[in-house]
């Protein structure tokens, strides 16, 4: 069936049974998507026209207000006519060639009871173009996949570094935790997602918000951003539940040492008495809100659970921030744990 994007007016056409956001990044076309399995709602987007069926989704990444407002999730999308929609497409991921790639191994390093930092080296020959923030996907031998971001900007590739948490029950970080030995053979398919940042406006300045490991693709980010001698400002705000849960704590103090346009503010939900905690406590997206009531000039970046995710996006709307100067990753895993 053939979709028309507009306003670009791009055209392409898709396969039985495949859907829009498939077709369209196997045509070339990067609409903004993350977690393909209907969990996260970065692909949400209009029909202008058309019919489609939608396969299985999480309600909460489109609600009934958005199918009443004709919205869709392209991930979950298969057209049965020829059909036109309403996305934003992202040019400067165009030259980006998605692969699959085997890895070794090279190095396990925990960095929290729960938090492994896992290197990767690619074969000898070979080198992964990506965009910082963007992710990989590891493809387990059953067919499954597990998605996580690239920690380390594209300007120091030499080792690609994931930051892991083991999830209780969970197929991958269990044998990361449990059994995974150094020069181990894995395979993976990326770069893929668009969380990545935008040039289009140098002088707004940036919020980062991260929970938990979603800290990985802003250290990925700002390491970028560091390197290329961008003259943006960032604040980095940094939630989890405990100290512990902070788990590269000295890497963000470093960088407000060594950058004037970084600022980097943690904030623990549930920080306990061993702890002895004297920063900021509660909700990390409330903590960005009280310094920044009106976001109007601001661009923002979120990555982390998608109750954080959500939480943020509803609130900082509220707070001025325009819908296209929000970008996030939420970590949406498919039904199966990780």
């Amino acid at each position: 069936m053939r979709v028309r994007i507009e306003p670009s007016g791009h055209e392409f056409e898709t396969s039985p049974g495949e859907t829009i956001l498939e077709a369209a990044l196997r045509e070339g076309f990067h609409l903004p998507y993350s977690c393909r399995n209907g969990a996260c709602g970065t692909c949400k987007g209009r029909l202008l026209s058309g019919d489609v069926t939608l396969q299985d989704y999480e309600p909460r990444a489109l609600t009934q207000a958005d199918r009443q407002a004709g919205r869709l999730l392209f991930c979950r999308a298969v057209p049965q006519t020829p059909v036109v929609i309403e996305a934003r497409e992202i040019g400067v991921a165009k030259d980006i060639i998605i692969k699959t790639l085997p890895a070794r191994v090279a190095r396990l390093e925990r960095l929290a009871p729960d938090v492994m930092r896992l290197l990767l080296k690619l074969p000898q020959n070979e080198r992964l173009q990506y965009l910082a923030g963007q992710y990989i996907d590891i493809l387990l031998k059953d067919g499954r996949r597990r998605g996580f971001s690239l920690a380390n900007a594209p300007e120091a590739d030499e080792l690609l570094e994931l930051h892991i948490r083991h999830v209780p029950g969970g197929l991958f970080s269990g044998h990361v935790f449990e059994s995974m030995q150094e020069r181990a053979l894995l395979r993976f398919e990326g770069p893929l997602g668009t969380f990545f940042l935008r040039e289009d406006n140098a002088a707004r300045p940036v919020i980062l918000l991260a929970g938990g490991t979603g800290f990985a693709p802003m250290k990925a980010l700002l390491e970028h951003a560091f390197l290329t001698h961008s003259e943006r400002s960032f604040h980095l705000y940094w939630g989890a539940r405990g100290v512990p849960d902070l788990y590269l704590p000295a890497l963000p103090q470093q960088w407000a040492r060594e950058h004037a346009g970084f600022r980097y503010t943690p904030v623990l939900s549930q920080p306990g008495a061993q702890d002895q905690w004297q920063g900021r406590v509660g909700y990390v997206h409330a903590a960005v809100l009280a310094d920044y009531p009106d976001l109007t000039g601001h661009d923002v970046y979120a990555c982390g659970p998608p109750q954080m995710i959500e939480a943020a996006r509803d609130a900082f709307y509220k707070a001025g921030l325009p819908e296209d100067r929000l970008y996030y990753d939420a970590f949406e895993y498919a039904r199966d744990p990780v």
